[in-house]
């Protein structure tokens, strides 16, 4: 717990209290640990469908092993280099990591025990079953005992530990067994005898390249582990050898790549170095083991790959929760969400250029319940089009097999001019982004890596379309990434518009991303780090003064994160001066929210469900006069500072009134996926009168059409 927590009381009281005492802010980690509690929630609930628990448990693994390879690792780090700087809530690195454990084990075993005792067993029942090895019949393990001669004894490489051969190095995420060989009493081994004296202990890495799930027979719902089918033909290995048993385990490593950009000449080659740098001798972090391994092989492990006793964590049951996502890929819809319907906006359906569409009226985009093909076929139809001259495109995750790269590339081939920011900086995705970058190079695109300093985590696609030798620009700025996939469970907004002064700005933009021009004095746009931050604040203190002068003051924010300390003051001020605001925080939040004489005029609630919530929304009551924006930043630090963010004011009166009423209205209604963030740091879930009266938000917004 924060050790600063205690001094939080919600006294009543009408002295404000000092908005910059540190103990009115949570712990970032801890906070975003109670995020990946919230989505371990959905796993929990005995109503979600099967498969989709299966899926939220593996959602919850996977969220935590990007958690201690960037956030654990970075604690490291600042002890490993002496830090003593305190986080904003007062807690050292050490503090902080020891909070981490003590509040995650528990959730691991929450977890550990929904998989073994419910969703496993109910998916059993299902006739979807993982079949342990000893309790296969003699046809079953001879045939998978050939499957492992022919597809898997081959590409294994055992590495035993002696004087001669130091611990193998353990590349980060691998899946690995452990075991202890020995040589066989009374084998004679000739003029080798030295060699077979002792007992080594062995590392044999899991081929990633092998599925973890092997069907069994001819059931293709029934398999065998990978792991149980290598420890039961291990001798294969180790002939004329004793084998002990075979433990698994897997090493989590530092993955937070540190670009030296300002010695790289080339980006791109710099990023290529930084890849392999950090895959060969990233500093490792966690390890988990199976619970069932011996301690003496346990302390082994620690000593020879450099982690703590702290740093080790016992998995009773599977491992790797993520690799059992082979068994969400099989055809039962009865043990899934139901598919909802994808709906095109009215005004787009009835043209069928979508450009004379927006000539006379903007366009709302509300992903995933809005088709992201509106968004694909706007950048197809652009690529195609013998009127468009120019396409401008920032990129941060495409993903793997992206059609609008495709169409940037047709593009290029039909002459137009073709610019696309990768950004190369993309944490996870680096690899993608560098291949797609390659490839738009050959086709004759401008590819440009992003800037130095600063990651480009803008959503922008500028179209410049020749009509009767006019210039006319077309734009599409959107809180979620050019990437399809990711479009079919996260909720995004967009916008499609032809307005000429976002257009203008919009050049303005790219011209900043391209040539390092500079425009400080943006009218339309929120652009990060130029103009965003100070008119967030003026925003804010606009309905403070409101507020003052007898006005109603009123704010919605929806965002994925709430960390930047100045803009909380800014929110600690307003509450104070009485203006009542509504947080819609995904994720952390570093706000405490309902303190007398500081937040007690302000609401957070978390809404975690069957989407993953992605759009950000600022609404500003403004004297009845209502503002909104959307884009692509988070209220953070790194967002406001470090990266390049653009959010645009949504002047359509109509779109206004739609978001307002239609979208954050109903966020706050949401008796289903939402919970409400407490003075003391927890969540607590908001229940309807009745099982009639639950409403969720997420599916509201199936099939409405603006």
């Amino acid at each position: 717990m924060n050790p600063v927590a205690q001094k939080i009381a919600p006294a009543k009281t009408k002295k404000p209290l000092p908005i910059d005492d540190p103990s009115y802010l949570f712990n970032r980690e801890l906070s975003w640990l109670e995020f990946n509690r919230r989505v371990l929630e959905e796993a929990l609930d005995p109503q979600t469908p099967l498969l989709e628990r299966l899926k939220f448990l593996a959602i919850f693994s996977t969220n935590l092993d990007e958690f201690f390879m960037i956030r654990v690792s970075g604690l490291k780090d600042q002890i490993a280099e002496g830090v003593r700087e305190k986080s904003r809530d007062g807690m050292t690195a050490n503090q902080q990591l020891d909070a981490i454990r003590e509040r995650l084990r528990p959730m691991l075993d929450l977890q550990m025990r929904c998989l073994n005792d419910e969703v496993m067993p109910q998916l059993a029942e299902n006739k979807i079953k993982i079949v342990g090895y000893k309790d296969l019949t003699k046809e079953e393990k001879k045939k998978l005992e050939q499957y492992f001669l022919k597809n898997v004894f081959p590409v294994l490489t055992p590495q035993a530990v002696d004087v001669s051969h130091p611990f193998p190095y353990v590349s980060n995420l691998s899946l690995n067994l452990g075991l202890i060989v020995e040589p066989t009493p009374g084998i004679d081994y000739g003029k080798m005898d030295y060699l077979f004296k002792s007992n080594r202990f062995v590392r044999i890495k899991l081929p990633p390249n092998v599925p973890r799930l092997i069907p069994v027979g001819k059931n293709e719902t029934s398999f065998a582990l990978l792991g149980e089918i290598v420890a039961a033909n291990v001798g294969y290995l180790f002939p004329n050898m004793q084998t002990g048993k075979c433990y698994l385990f897997r090493l989590t490593r530092d993955a937070d790549i540190e670009l030296r950009v300002d010695e790289a000449s080339d980006i791109l080659r710099t990023m290529e170095r930084e890849l392999h740098h950090q895959r060969r001798f990233s500093v490792p972090v966690r390890i988990e083991v199976a619970d069932s391994m011996p301690d003496k092989i346990i302390k082994n492990l620690t000593k020879s790959i450099g982690v703590t006793d702290e740093d080790v964590f016992q998995i009773k049951g599977f491992m790797n929760i993520p690799d059992l996502m082979t068994l969400y890929s099989i055809d039962r819809p009865d043990l899934k969400d139901k598919p909802i319907t994808y709906s095109i906006p009215a005004a787009i359906r009835s043209q069928e250029n979508i450009f004379d569409t927006l000539k006379t009226r903007d366009v709302l985009l509300h992903h995933p319940y809005t088709a992201y093909s509106t968004v694909t076929d706007f950048i197809d139809q652009a690529a195609e089009d013998d009127d468009v001259r120019a396409i401008k495109i920032c990129l941060y995750r495409a993903g793997k097999d992206s059609p609008i790269v495709k169409s940037l590339m047709k593009a290029s081939q039909n002459g137009k001019q073709v610019a696309a920011l990768v950004e190369l900086k993309a944490r996870f995705d680096e690899e993608n982004n560098i291949e797609w970058a390659r490839r738009l190079e050959n086709e004759g695109v401008h590819v440009i890596y992003g800037m130095r300093g600063l990651k480009t985590h803008s959503k922008v696609t500028l179209v410049v379309r020749n009509e009767n030798n006019k210039m006319r620009r077309y734009v599409h700025l959107a809180t979620g990434n050019y990437n399809p996939t990711t479009s079919r469970i996260y909720t995004d907004l967009g916008l499609l518009t032809s307005d000429e002064e976002l257009g203008e700005e919009a050049s303005d933009l790219f011209n900043f991303l391209t040539g390092y021009s500079y425009k400080a004095d943006y009218k339309c746009l929120l652009v990060a780090p130029i103009n965003m931050r100070e008119r967030l604040l003026e925003l804010v203190e606009r309905e403070i003064e409101l507020e003052k002068n007898g006005k109603k003051g009123r704010m919605i924010i929806k965002i994925n994160s709430l960390t930047d300390d100045v803009l909380i003051r800014a929110l600690y001020r307003a509450s104070q001066a009485g203006v009542k605001i509504d947080l819609i925080v995904r994720g952390i939040c570093v706000l405490r929210p309902g303190i007398e004489g500081l937040s007690e005029n302000i609401r957070i609630r978390s809404v975690v469900g069957r989407f993953l919530e992605h759009s950000r929304i600022f609404y500003f009551h403004n004297a009845g006069k209502e503002e909104i924006y959307t884009g692509s930043a988070d209220w953070m630090h790194r967002n406001l500072d470090r990266r390049v963010e653009a959010v645009v004011p949504i002047k359509d009166e109509a779109i206004r009134r739609y978001i307002k009423k239609e979208i954050l209205d109903q966020y706050l209604l949401d008796t289903v996926n939402a919970t409400l963030l407490k003075p003391d740091g927890s969540y607590e879930k908001i229940h309807a009168e009745s099982k009639k009266a639950e409403f969720d938000s997420q599916m509201y917004f199936v099939g409405k059409d603006f």
